[in-house]
């Protein structure tokens, strides 16, 4: 290259010709505040926005910086109450051969829309026994003192109620008996309604009140479903939708199942809050199929949905449940969105038929039924009926936690 050619490089001010420090840009100065010096109401705009997505995102949110935290409100409400601070949507991930969670006092959480999962250590869980869990609030039964606690998972907050052992001398006296609960809305606090297999007997208590009452007697429940701050459920006797908390004082019952679907020995009932509704599944016979040695149990029964209005006691008939699978279990049943989830076929329903049978999913759109896996339950109430086979699937862990009655 020609001396002549070069120096018009440089007279152009050719980057390769110049020193390298010349041609950085000044450093724009930054205030030391940064994101922390955020408007408060542009910081409680968005910290709303998330809220709206999930509790855990404005959790995440305000344990930013301090700022952020004293421009938003603190999800720690004493009462949990505040339904904008519940953890609704989350559910234990229960380890597929029911072992419990309390001993290790630590809990895979799954959320059933999103299929977000997120691993809590929870010390408050120890000399614990977990007897519910609504809306991602976990209920615990003291195994020292007997006391009730409500525990949420993520603002760590607990609400204690009366101990149990008055009510179970006076009342029950049957110490063998499974306890289940679930989490309602009163006036001015929460209320924790608990029910027993073998006491035919429904009990409440709530915050800030000195004991538990009885407000059930001689009422067998197959399934029941915390919907909408009330309690109801399935009496597998006469097919029958009750309201349990608070008690209707026009009466308990809500709806009937169907005259030909109801059948003590060969169909079950389930409620399942999906998409804002209540609906109910009854698990049933195949209609004009005759049982033959050739063919296998399970594939005698189908599944039929109706949608609940509870209002009007109707029962309106559901086809199609879009992408949404339903797992059902006498403790608990669920929905979940399959838009993430390809292990899980939408428009389906995962159930048991019986408890030596493997979990049955029956699809909506075909009618058909199959075996998913050879998962079967290992646990029948709190013994041990067969050794588990790892590893388990996204739909085994599910539905432990739906049939995870201790």
């Amino acid at each position: 290259m020609s001396m002549a050619r070069l120096g018009d490089n440089r007279k152009r001010g050719s980057c390769c010709m110049l020193p390298a420090g010349s041609c950085k840009r000044r450093a724009t100065s930054i205030p030391t505040s940064g994101w922390a010096s955020l408007p408060w109401d542009i910081a409680d705009l968005i910290s709303l926005r998330l809220l709206a997505e999930d509790v855990t995102e404005y959790i995440r949110f305000r344990a930013v910086c301090s700022p952020w935290r004293s421009s938003t409100a603190s999800p720690r409400d004493a009462t949990l109450l505040d339904k904008r601070f519940s953890p609704r949507g989350w559910v234990a991930l229960c380890d597929g051969d029911g072992v419990p969670v309390t001993a290790a006092c630590k809990i895979t959480f799954f959320h059933t829309s999103t299929g977000q999962r997120l691993a809590v250590r929870l010390p408050e869980l120890h000399r614990q026994k977990i007897v519910g869990i609504t809306d991602g609030l976990i209920i615990t039964l003291d195994k020292d003192s007997s006391v009730v606690r409500v525990l949420h998972p993520f603002t760590r907050v607990i609400v204690e109620l009366p101990p149990l052992a008055t009510i179970f001398h006076t009342e029950i006296n049957n110490f063998t008996s499974l306890l289940s609960a679930a989490v309602c809305r009163a006036d001015t606090s929460i209320a924790v309604v608990a029910w027993l297999t073998s006491a035919e007997m429904v009990i409440c208590a709530r915050q800030g009140h000195p004991s538990w009452v009885v407000i059930h007697r001689d009422i067998m429940l197959h399934n029941t479903l915390p919907f909408q701050g009330r309690l109801y459920g399935t009496i597998p006797a006469s097919g029958q939708l009750v309201q349990l908390y608070p008690p209707n004082p026009r009466g308990a019952v809500v709806a009937h199942v169907p005259r030909e679907l109801v059948d003590i020995f060969r169909s079950s009932y389930f409620l399942v809050e999906s998409g804002g509704r209540m609906l109910l599944a009854v698990q049933h016979h195949r209609m004009g199929y005759d049982i033959c040695a050739e063919m296998e149990w399970w594939r005698y029964f189908t599944v039929t949905l109706f949608q609940v209005n509870v209002h009007g006691g109707d029962l309106i008939p559901v086809n199609s449940l879009g992408d949404e699978a339903l797992f059902l279990g006498k403790d608990r049943c669920l929905s979940i969105s399959t838009m993430n989830l390809p292990c899980i076929s939408g428009n389906s329903v995962y159930s048991y038929v019986s408890n030596k049978d493997p979990v049955v999913l029956h699809s909506l759109g075909s009618g058909s039924s199959e075996h998913t896996t050879m998962y079967t339950k290992v646990h029948y109430s709190n013994k041990m009926v067969r050794p588990s086979v790892r590893p388990f699937t996204l739909p085994d862990h599910l539905m432990t936690y739906c049939h995870n009655l201790q």
